[in-house]
């Protein structure tokens, strides 16, 4: 039996993204396929648990971390409205734009997140001030699930929705300081994995009403059929050990999708690398499929390309969506001994086949920030 969307699920008319390793959809896609990294040393004069990161090659590091946010926001932005076939100064699309702190902590407090903000829609031309969300490493998934409902509740026919953020001194010395970077790189849900890398990145996904859609004749890439929150409130970096409130997103995010768990083909997870993260996502997982035949792929891209923050959660919704399409999921990057308690398949040294139309992109975040967003190939529409 084919499960269906709901008829209001909102349809992904445009992407772009800008990662450590290029720009082209494709080709990015290809080299993760192909097991690249672009992780690697950054030169740092402070003492850090590690020197590895993954910054976007074509982003001077010299420049102002604010500076190189805004740069990075606008040229995503523009490739993500070509994409659509859309004008930037379209006046019926609302921008959500979300980040963690961006380059907050590294300049005075002249600036501002919402300074970021409103300068990216003014450099693209936008006439709209921009909805800005700033959940911590949620942030670029709580933009997307954002705009999903201003598009469910009738407020908006059209919004470009996602997450920006760069790589920082204040944010590599944070991280050590919290003992959550890993010291040789990121090898999320294996046995020796001992922290993240921090990376940076932008993501934007068009996100548009069917009706909108159909009457410009618009290219869909996929259907955006559920979306789902919830938060720990156990603490303010590390989440609740039992994994129920990821359950609970996720849950939510099925319930009136028209899809259960068993319709589940492919889950990016959030895969940060750290022993506690990838414990309770893990169990969650666990929890979530036991009850389903073969349950899903379940695989995460961080390894290859860092963990972006406030951006992580707009860029894996992308890998979601290239998965639904290719039927296929890159190998998991330093994935060599996976940790016993997930027993999903999991893609290890080489891209992994698998059959279905609907995918999940699962974030947690700093101060228990949990969302997932439901995926579903354009083709269940059609049947």
């Amino acid at each position: 039996m084919v499960s269906i969307p709901s008829p209001h699920a909102p349809h992904v008319t445009g992407m772009a993204w800008s990662t450590p390793l290029g720009t082209e959809l494709d080709k990015v896609w290809c080299q993760l396929l192909e097991g690249a990294s672009g992780v690697g040393p950054t030169p740092s004069s402070y003492p850090l648990r590690t020197r590895l990161t993954a910054t976007v090659p074509s982003l001077p590091l010299d420049e102002a971390p604010d500076q190189r946010q805004l740069a990075l926001a606008v040229r995503t932005l523009q490739a993500a409205f070509a994409d659509a076939g859309l004008a930037p100064e379209n006046s019926a699309v609302t921008l959500v734009l979300g980040t963690s702190y961006g380059g907050h902590l590294d300049i005075p407090f002249t600036s501002s997140l919402e300074w970021w903000a409103r300068s990216s829609a003014e450099r693209v031309g936008h006439p709209h001030r921009p909805i800005t969300v700033t959940t911590a490493c949620s942030a670029g998934a709580d933009s997307i699930l954002l705009g999903a409902e201003l598009i469910r509740s009738g407020h908006s026919e059209i919004c470009v929705c996602g997450g920006v953020d760069v790589v920082t001194s204040a944010k590599r010395l944070g991280h050590s300081a919290l003992g959550t970077m890993s010291s040789h790189g990121l090898r999320a849900f294996d046995e020796d994995h001992d922290g993240m890398v921090l990376g940076e990145g932008a993501a934007f996904l068009v996100l548009e009403s069917a009706a909108s859609a159909h009457a410009r004749k618009a290219r869909v890439w996929a259907l955006l059929s559920g979306t789902g929150s919830s938060n720990d409130a156990a603490g303010m970096t590390a989440p609740d050990p039992s994994g129920e409130s990821v359950v609970l997103a996720v849950s939510r995010c099925l319930a009136g999708s028209g899809f259960g768990a068993a319709d589940v083909a492919v889950v990016s997870a959030h895969g940060s690398g750290t022993t506690v993260n990838d414990a309770v996502e893990a169990t969650s997982l666990t929890t979530l499929f036991s009850g389903t035949d073969l349950g899903p792929v379940v695989f995460g891209t961080k390894g290859a390309l860092g963990h972006s923050l406030g951006a992580t959660g707009a860029i894996e919704a992308i890998t979601v969506i290239m998965a639904l399409r290719d039927c296929t999921v890159p190998p998991i990057h330093g994935l060599r001994s996976p940790v016993p308690d997930l027993s999903l398949r999991l893609p290890i040294g080489r891209p992994l086949s698998f059959s279905g139309d609907a995918g999940i992109s699962l974030t947690l975040g700093f101060g228990g920030f949990n969302t997932c967003l439901l995926f579903t190939n354009t083709r269940v529409d059609h049947e």
